[in-house]
């Protein structure tokens, strides 16, 4: 049955009398309404993806000064372009789909109030479209705003309106995901959501705090542009900015994680160790993980030190300690679940014999390891009152958000695209040896750029947002040439990573457009774990039976990786200052 708006055969899935058909992957009864409002964002983010994928090679190849591609005034109209693209516009449209997956796809409901959902569809994509128009014909006297449109920085007061366009169309978009909970709770009073509806829900709720807080900052600094208002404090502009400055990377990280489980089950046999206790952590994130903004502001003057030492310890930890469950919980569930599968010998093996060709699988590990071992570690140390004067408006910084957004999220979102090609259009990959290869070019690349981000910054404190960076500093002596070795393997691996985002694309836009259409079961066999789905579901074979030595070791590297990490960073601060000398 093809719907109304079918384009190219996109929306074009069979299904019963009721509008249901059953996935021949999870197993379960999807609406042609939810299918068809997942695929809509879903290759809306893929657009975004696009777009900001190339103003990422124009950022690289300038910020690799053996290129120097653009001069200081294009330079932050093309980051502007980049950040908003990638940073906001493709997480977004791929976080809403997200809800509709962990909501009413999950849960075997039709999307209720689907005009509302395509009019958020339509405001969200008018908002990108205007918030990219503004940037780009930025003129004297505003500035690109980059994401940091700080008051009183003179902004165009268009771009604070269509930000808050963006805003707005987005909690319409969330509108039918609320009203799917509502529905399920009404109806079922005393059934617990599953564990994917549950972290989809505590993203929802993390998402409209941290987009009414969005709201709060941009439409004031916009009436304020607009002459309707005399002036915005800027401090307190600065405090309620982060709300949706760094809230937006917190439903980026909750996301990411909500995929993380629901790919590693379906794939890889992954099972759920402790459903309470990988709730306990979505509900601890719920409490604790906007407190984080605040490392944003530690170098802030207008906030006391008490405030932050209190939203970035105490109650930081809080959110740190939920991410270090689901670094456990995670790997615990595949070892367990592989060894119950037959798969698991040795202290690896559970590893070792995963579908690793399985670019779904293999997006979602390299996720995993790459934001923890890089993004997670970076952002306990910057969030710390005395090493968050290291890394503070350095290089490193970039590279710790690109280590959480674009090694943690990205990646998993990919995975996640790749599976939605298979399982919701139906069409198989233009090339499984390419799409194999691709998260393996992808993660390495962009893995080694970040590592060259952190050390350009913390050892020779490359400062970042700048064009001139190991040329001499104007007005001073201070040179950074030291660095531009670093730099140039930073230049080779950003262009090899920004290759490999290429080939993700035209996997993606290839494969709908000329993929070999799949027929039953047999066409998707390989996306299933060893054994089926149904294994999990066996009360006479509980996943306690199974040892999971092999993910302990895994979170003792973990530990000593991090104490490294943290030891060297306070190595790092006591070389700053000669004391007595």
């Amino acid at each position: 049955m093809a719907h109304s708006y079918d384009v190219l055969g996109l929306f074009d899935n069979e299904y019963d009398d009721e509008g249901f058909r059953t996935c021949s992957v999870t197993g379960l009864r999807i609406h042609h309404t939810v299918e068809n409002h997942v695929k809509l964002f879903g290759l809306t983010a893929v657009v975004a993806l696009l777009v900001g994928g190339i103003f990422a090679f124009t950022v690289a190849t300038t910020r690799w000064e053996a290129i120097g591609l653009l001069g200081p005034d294009a330079f932050y109209t093309h980051l502007s372009m980049h950040a908003w693209n990638l940073l906001i516009f493709w997480m977004v449209f791929t976080e809403v789909a997200i809800l509709y997956v962990g909501g009413p796809m999950v849960l075997g409901r039709r999307l209720p109030w689907t005009k509302v959902a395509t009019a958020g569809w339509v405001t969200m994509v008018a908002g990108a479209v205007a918030v990219n128009y503004t940037i780009w014909t930025t003129s004297a006297p505003n500035e690109a705003p980059l994401l940091t449109a700080y008051v009183p920085m003179p902004v165009s007061p268009w771009f604070y309106a269509a930000a808050s366009l963006f805003i707005v169309g987005t909690v319409v978009a969330a509108l039918p995901f609320f009203v799917t909970m509502w529905h399920e709770k009404r109806e079922n009073p005393g059934k617990t959501l599953p564990l994917v509806a549950f972290g989809a829900f505590v993203t929802s709720i993390i998402a409209v705090e941290a987009l009414v807080g969005g709201l709060v900052a941009f439409v004031p600094a916009m009436l304020w542009r607009f002459e309707i208002i005399e002036w915005v404090d800027a401090a307190w502009y600065r405090q309620m900015y982060w709300i949706v400055g760094h809230g937006t990377q917190q439903i980026n990280l909750v996301a990411m994680i909500t995929v993380w489980y629901f790919l590693t089950h379906v794939v890889a046999g992954a099972e759920v160790v402790s459903e309470k206790v990988s709730r306990t952590a979505f509900i601890l994130y719920l409490f604790f993980i906007n407190l984080g903004a605040a490392h944003h502001l530690l170098s802030d003057p207008a906030v006391s030190t008490g405030w932050r030492i209190w939203n970035t310890s105490y109650a930081f930890y809080g959110a740190t300690f939920a991410s270090l469950i689901h670094a456990f919980a995670i790997p615990a569930g595949i070892e367990a679940g592989r060894r119950k599968r037959g798969t698991g010998g040795g202290l690896f093996g559970w590893l070792t014999s995963a579908p690793w060709g399985n670019p779904v699988f293999s997006s979602t590990i390299f996720s995993i390891i790459l934001f923890g071992f890089l993004g997670g570690t970076t952002g306990v140390m910057m969030g710390q009152l005395q090493l968050n004067m290291t890394w503070h408006n350095t290089f490193a910084t970039v590279g710790h958000f690109h280590a959480t957004v674009v090694l943690g999220t990205t990646i998993a979102f990919m995975g996640l695209i790749f599976f939605l090609i298979r399982t919701m259009f139906g069409r198989q990959w233009l090339s499984t040896r390419l799409a194999s290869a691709q998260p393996f070019l992808y993660a390495g690349a962009m893995g080694v750029a970040v590592l060259m981000m952190m050390y350009v910054g913390i050892l020779y404190g490359v400062p970042r947002r700048t064009v001139e960076v190991v040329e001499t500093i104007p007005g001073t002596e201070f040179s950074l040439s030291a660095a531009s070795p670093l730099f140039a393997i930073f230049g080779v691996f950003a262009l090899l990573a920004i290759a490999a985002g290429v080939l993700f694309v035209l996997l993606a836009v290839g494969s709908l457009l000329f993929g070999k259409r799949i027929d039953g079961r047999d066409g998707v066999s390989d996306l299933v774990a060893d054994g089926g789905l149904a294994m999990a579901e066996d009360p006479d074979d509980p996943v306690h039976a199974y040892e999971m030595r092999g993910t302990f070791v895994l979170c003792l590297v973990f530990l000593a990786a991090f104490v490294i990490t943290y030891l060297l960073n306070w190595y790092l601060l006591t070389q700053l200052w000669s004391i007595g000398a």
